[in-house]
């Protein structure tokens, strides 16, 4: 499954997702991660609305994104889309939470780790014809 990450340093979690101008990708199973590629919104548009929906478009693909803060509309908007999105307290490290989530995907996932991950098998098999 892709995982995205708000990010401004690239190392780290640590910047909101309306405000966020880098969103890092990897994809995540049960083996390990690998770096995807880097989602850059250098050109935002000025309405709240368009803004948050081609932050959408572009990680459409992704199961969750993490970020520091979501706005409730921009919240909505993700879920709605099937992202599930994980707020974290403070700055913290992209190769912690992957590690820890390749961990959890081993041994027991919590459930909302499960579903995300039937989630994106499910969109996989779709879109992959199976």
């Amino acid at each position: 499954m892709k995982v995205g990450f708000a990010t401004k340093d690239l190392i780290n979690v640590d910047d909101h997702f309306g405000h966020a101008k880098t969103i890092a990708v990897y994809e995540v199973d049960e083996n390990g991660y690998e770096f995807a590629d880097l989602r850059n919104f250098t050109e935002i548009p000025d309405d709240e609305y368009d803004k948050i929906n081609s932050k959408i478009d572009a990680i459409k693909d992704c199961t969750i994104i993490y970020i520091i803060a979501i706005g409730g509309t921009a919240a909505a908007k993700v879920v709605k889309a099937k992202i599930h999105p994980v707020k974290v307290q403070e700055k913290t490290s992209i190769k912690s939470i992957l590690d820890d989530m390749v961990e959890k995907l081993k041994t027991n996932p919590p459930p909302w780790l499960r579903k995300a991950l039937i989630q994106s098998k499910a969109t996989e098999d779709v879109e992959g014809g199976v």
